[in-house]
């Protein structure tokens, strides 16, 4: 439609031919192309080990590169939700449903955006999750820009956020991180019962966690 309109702006021979060669292609089916490619982590990413869950249970993606799970079939991820409802949808899922627990990913950018909020949901339903924090100290999605407040090493947020999951109810906090020494330092910042782990045992953390009531 709009090539005829154009036309009968300015007439001219060649407008035509090449409009009818344009419109000549529409309706026609694109061949799909034969080499695919599924989106994947950068490497040295951390989300390529924090998304993978023990067999049997399931996860949900959110707003973040970790949403890409969803896109890997070996991840048995859900897809996304909007941005800060990561987790809350357990809420009408879990009653009619046979899995007992899931397991939620979330960055540190999202949390402290408007992941809190879903969280806070969860526990005032009383629901069964698992909320995996990833902190890394930035906004990676969109370039890696730093949160505000936020210190790259962890040692300031980990505690900080530790302690307000457990001041909103969560029951049961785990620090898992590629050196727990880290936080030998200050361990007496987290809530009590917060307990501390290598990354290499986040599979056995990750089923005592989904077992735990």
């Amino acid at each position: 439609a709009l090539a005829q309109r154009l036309d009968l702006l300015e007439p001219s021979q060649e407008f035509p031919s090449a409009a009818q060669a344009v419109l000549s292609r529409n309706g026609q089916q694109v061949e799909n192309a034969q080499v695919l490619r599924t989106p994947s982590f950068c490497a040295g990413c951390p989300h390529n080990r924090s998304t993978r869950i023990p067999e049997g249970s399931i996860a949900s993606a959110g707003i973040g590169c970790h949403g890409m799970a969803a896109f890997m079939p070996d991840r048995n991820t859900l897809p996304v939700s909007q941005m800060g409802g990561e987790g809350a949808s357990w809420i009408g899922q879990a009653p009619f449903v046979d899995m007992p627990h899931m397991f939620q990913n979330i960055g540190d950018g999202t949390y402290f955006h408007s992941g809190l909020l879903a969280l806070r949901a969860c526990v005032a339903a009383n629901v069964n999750i698992t909320y995996k924090i990833l902190l890394n100290g930035a906004v990676g999605m969109t370039g890696g820009q730093p949160i505000e407040g936020e210190d790259f090493s962890g040692e300031i947020t980990a505690p900080h956020v530790a302690s307000q999951v457990h001041a909103e109810g969560a029951r049961r906090i785990a620090v898992v991180t590629d050196d727990p020494e880290r936080f030998a330092g200050n361990r007496e910042q987290f809530p009590p019962g917060t307990s501390f782990h290598h990354r290499d045992d986040l599979d056995l953390v990750q089923r005592e966690l989904r077992d735990w009531r």
